[in-house]
């Protein structure tokens, strides 16, 4: 990847709070490989490992320290994690935790342990499932031969557990975020069992295995010489959170892939502004993209 431009080029997005913390729990493994994964997450891909339980409640402990109010894992794919049922109830211990997985792995009995512990902690345990059309046609080209089956699947488990998953999906699915998207994307999550669907839809990054799908940044996306508000800054996922990976935190889940967005090896080393200086932060600040659920 290409160096980006000095930092004094580009504005800085301060951390007002740390409140949101990410787990890349997976690291980049993931079992099956999106055409557009903006860390091209594949079965062989080892550029950032797992996270075991006991590095997860060393992070944990400083985060509650630091006041962290909410958690998240992520991948790859986190439930081939073989700790992160224990991960998920350590966490829920101390605060509310969500999901982002594809739900290939989730079986009934996935799902019917998932609901005792969500059953047995004070805070709420989300899980978002991504799926890219409403149908094989326009998912399976871009996730896999098969796996629009397979996360119907698991939504379903989860639905007959009594737990009612985030569905997200990328503009990938042409149309996806127009209001008629939207309309046959909700009427679609209703005839599978989900009674009270609820949908997010998010933009592409133009970064991993995209660049090789559709395109990459143009030289005319970028924050170079801007100034943002408060107002700007604050919507923004890097003022507010952080992310820990095998290779220490970093400034937030898409940047993984750039050694610059590493900010320390633990919390408390990254309280501080982050420079806005890499192509993907003009996509979170020009589509308002938010990672949280």
């Amino acid at each position: 990847m290409s160096a980006p431009a000095p930092a004094a080029h580009y504005p800085q997005a301060p951390l007002f709070d740390l409140d949101t913390l990410w787990f890349q729990v997976a690291g980049t493994l993931c079992n099956i490989e999106c055409a557009h994964c903006f860390i091209s997450s594949s079965p062989t891909n080892r550029s950032h490992e797992m996270l075991g339980l006991a590095t997860v409640e060393r992070y944990l402990a400083e985060a509650s320290a630091l006041g962290v109010k909410e958690y998240y894992f992520t991948g790859g794919e986190p439930f081939l994690n073989r700790e992160i049922l224990e991960i998920l109830e350590a966490t829920l211990a101390q605060g509310p935790a969500s999901v982002l997985t594809n739900g290939l792995l989730i079986r009934g009995e996935t799902a019917a342990r998932l609901r005792r512990i969500s059953d047995a902690s004070e805070y709420s345990l989300d899980l978002r499932l991504s799926i890219d059309g409403w149908d094989a046609a326009t998912n399976d080209p871009v996730r896999g031969p098969g796996t629009f089956d397979r996360i119907l699947a698991g939504i379903r488990h989860l639905a007959v557990a009594g737990l009612n998953p985030v569905i997200t999906v990328t503009e990938a699915c042409a149309g996806a975020g127009t209001a008629e998207g939207r309309t046959r994307f909700l009427a679609f999550l209703r005839s599978v069992g989900l009674t009270q669907p609820r949908l997010k839809v998010m933009p592409l990054l133009r970064l991993g295995a995209e660049t090789r799908r559709s395109r990459a940044y143009e030289s005319w996306e970028t924050l170079r010489g801007r100034t943002l508000t408060r107002e700007e800054s604050e919507a923004l996922v890097c003022a507010s959170g952080r992310n820990v990976t095998s290779r220490g935190v970093y400034v937030c889940p898409i940047l993984i892939d750039f050694p610059g967005a590493r900010m320390g090896s633990t919390l408390a080393e990254t309280l501080r502004p982050f420079a806005l200086e890499y192509p993907a932060c003009f996509t979170c600040h020009a589509e308002g993209l938010s990672c949280r659920t």
